[in-house]
């Protein structure tokens, strides 16, 4: 006994055509065309929702790097001075305050150059320790 799929088929290809209404000529009129144009759609949505994310973060440094070289700071600095500082802020809330709030972003600027300050001093005098008991051996 065969297998009748009318109702079934309808309903997917009916599916496929909503999903592709506002195409451009027979990529909203015609099935195969339209499941095509359908399928390729969705795949480059799969990929640009992950596109999009990578596309943020490069904005925000962008835009970090900018205002911490107003601050007389690179990026790199001002990141690694701001982890040895132990502040936790993403990057997205760090470009909206260099774009919103100076003032914020120069204090956070501040509590990183310090942070270094504090690590390089400190390995200074680790350094010269280690120098005082190579000469003593």
């Amino acid at each position: 006994m065969r297998v009748k799929r009318g109702s079934v088929a309808r309903r997917y290809r009916k599916k496929v055509l909503k999903l592709a209404k506002g195409y451009y000529g027979s990529k909203h009129r015609l099935f195969r065309t339209a499941n095509e144009q359908v399928m390729r759609s969705l795949k480059y949505a799969y990929r640009d929702r992950r596109r999009i994310k990578r596309d943020f973060r490069k904005l925000w440094i962008t835009r970090i790097n900018a205002a911490a070289h107003l601050n007389g700071i690179s990026y790199s600095r001002l990141m690694y001075g701001l982890k040895l500082a132990k502040v936790e802020v993403n990057r997205k809330m760090l470009s909206e305050l260099a774009i919103n709030d100076a003032p914020a972003f120069a204090k956070l600027v501040d509590k990183a150059v310090k942070a270094i300050q504090r690590k390089e001093n400190k390995d200074a005098k680790q350094a010269a320790l280690a120098a005082e008991a190579a000469e003593e051996e």
